[in-house]
């Protein structure tokens, strides 16, 4: 217990200081203590053993929409880097959404539906692949890397994307739907929600988003080392924290022109397109991560099952 006090006393300053960031007048982290010593410090320690100074760890961190993908890879990236003096890059799938304008396309082409970011299909699978090339390869040159701006609904200009100058010794790789599985055919045919029996009456978007999941991501995961799993209790928790999230992603939005900044009933919509896959990872993340991270009711890490 005294060295992980020890390891928490070297790192808390940096990690508060983030917390802090992420925080608004009304949502304020509860806990944050135990979340660091209890539970990130162990995780960090456990994705140290796995590195290898040869090529990049590159691991997933899954979860829903609103879990705290973003806060707790932040951290881990904070201990990695302050403590173990590792060489971390963090990076999110949602810096690979296709752009507004080839997404436009993809839905006259394909389906209406998949105009909206999200879903397996509207990120740029190729570009992706080619950074787990670039970043494994031995000969290592300075790459550019894609940012998303949720706030306009799409990609940052080219200058200020991201920077990575030197090979990392761990990627962190976080996303919703980070190492989802596809579901059987017969799966698809009943609605789930009202987005689907509406909107997708024939089926051809879920069975082409599932289609994805079964080729282009089914070879796109194969490149994690290792996989977080974020879990929540439930589809409904997960809604209610995504509300928070787009609340104080209008806070924090220091120019609010052009904004896509989505209402309740926008974002009740938007997670529909969510809800298959998430339901899905509920059940398959379980089996196939390495460690399994419960959240209890108000958005705290409640229990931790290492896996693998």
């Amino acid at each position: 217990m005294q060295e992980i006090n020890d390891y928490f006393n070297k790192i808390k300053k940096d990690c508060f200081k983030f917390i802090s960031s992420q925080e608004t007048k009304k949502d304020k982290f509860k806990n944050k203590d135990r979340m660091i010593k209890s539970f990130l410090i162990p995780v960090s320690f456990w994705i140290s053993k796995k590195v290898n100074k040869r090529k990049p760890l590159i691991i997933g961190l899954a979860g829903g929409q609103g879990s705290g993908k973003t806060t707790i890879s932040s951290i881990l990236t904070l201990i990695l880097q302050k403590y173990f003096k590792l060489s971390v890059f963090k990076i999110s799938i949602d810096d690979f959404y296709k752009t507004r304008k080839d997404r436009k396309l993809l839905s006259k082409n394909k389906h209406p539906l998949l105009m909206t970011r999200g879903v397996p299909g509207t990120h740029d699978i190729d570009l992706m692949l080619k950074f787990f090339k670039k970043v494994k390869s031995k000969n290592f040159k300075n790459l550019a890397i894609p940012k998303f701006n949720k706030a306009i609904d799409d990609r940052y200009s080219k200058s200020l994307w991201y920077k990575l100058e030197s090979k990392p010794d761990v990627v962190i790789f976080e996303g919703w739907c980070v190492g989802a599985r596809a579901q059987k055919n017969s799966q698809l045919k009943k609605p789930i929600n009202s987005l689907e029996k509406v909107y997708d009456e024939s089926t051809k978007w879920r069975s082409y988003v599932n289609n994805q999941l079964k080729t282009k991501y089914k070879t796109l995961f194969k490149q994690l080392d290792g996989l977080l799993y974020l879990k929540a209790k439930n589809f409904n928790l997960l809604r209610a924290w995504r509300l928070k999230q787009e609340r104080k992603l209008l806070v924090q939005t220091k120019n609010k022109k052009n904004l896509k900044i989505m209402n309740s009933g926008d974002i009740i919509n938007f997670m529909q397109t969510y809800q298959r896959i998430t339901q899905q990872m509920f059940k398959d993340a379980i089996k196939s991560s390495s460690i399994i991270i419960n959240l209890n009711n108000n958005h705290q890490i409640q229990t931790i099952k290492f896996k693998k």
